[in-house]
């Protein structure tokens, strides 16, 4: 075999090694749709519910709005003169975009040094394992999914400082994060696959 046909052979098996990335459910206004498309995404948010208490409705609205259930979201480029690429505007990746920092505070707390972020399991533990934190230190019931996002994109720190009521945008996601959140229980609790 030739020394080209070797080299076509490696390269096409490096590629089939790499990692893979599913696309997002097709319909994520309908969370019995997810339920039945992704069966392995509601043993997640059902496990984290059983673990953590957090109710599924809300893990799904939050990994809604933070990912739209891509498994390899990032944030987007910052640039300098609107051409030179300056890195991310932040580390956040994942369906949970758990921050770099964050992400390692919870291998520690939880001892799962094999997590990932770009699986549904691990993001959705996270999640879970976060919205205690929040309810622990600034006294959010984890069915609220409104004050949840809130204490999410903001930190427990910036959370209790109130740091969000000089963000008209992050008021407004919010609010829709509730919504959904609402939307997605009345759906699940008439969902067959649920």
């Amino acid at each position: 075999m030739s020394r080209f046909l070797w080299a076509m052979t490696l390269a096409v098996l490096l590629a089939s090694c790499g990692a893979r990335h599913e696309a997002p459910p097709r319909n994520m206004d309908d969370a019995c749709a997810i339920a039945s498309e992704r069966p392995k995404y509601m043993r997640a948010f059902k496990a984290t519910e059983r673990k953590w208490g957090v109710p599924v409705h809300v893990q799904m609205a939050t990994i809604y709005h933070e990912s739209s259930f891509r498994g390899n979201a990032r944030t987007p480029f910052r640039y300098v003169l609107g051409i030179l690429p300056m890195g991310r505007q932040s580390s956040a990746y994942g369906y949970s975009q758990a921050l770099d920092g964050t992400w390692e505070e919870y291998l520690k707390s939880t001892g799962k040094r094999r997590a990932k972020r770009d699986r549904m399991n691990d993001a959705s533990d996270f999640i879970g394992w976060y919205m205690v934190k929040s309810r622990d230190r600034n006294g959010i019931p984890l069915h609220d999914a409104r004050n949840q996002y809130l204490a999410y994109h903001e930190g427990h720190t910036g959370y209790a400082r109130r740091s969000y009521e000089n963000k008209s945008w992050l008021m407004r996601t919010s609010s829709r994060v509730e919504a959904r959140a609402a939307m997605y229980a009345r759906q699940l609790a008439a969902c067959r696959a649920y």
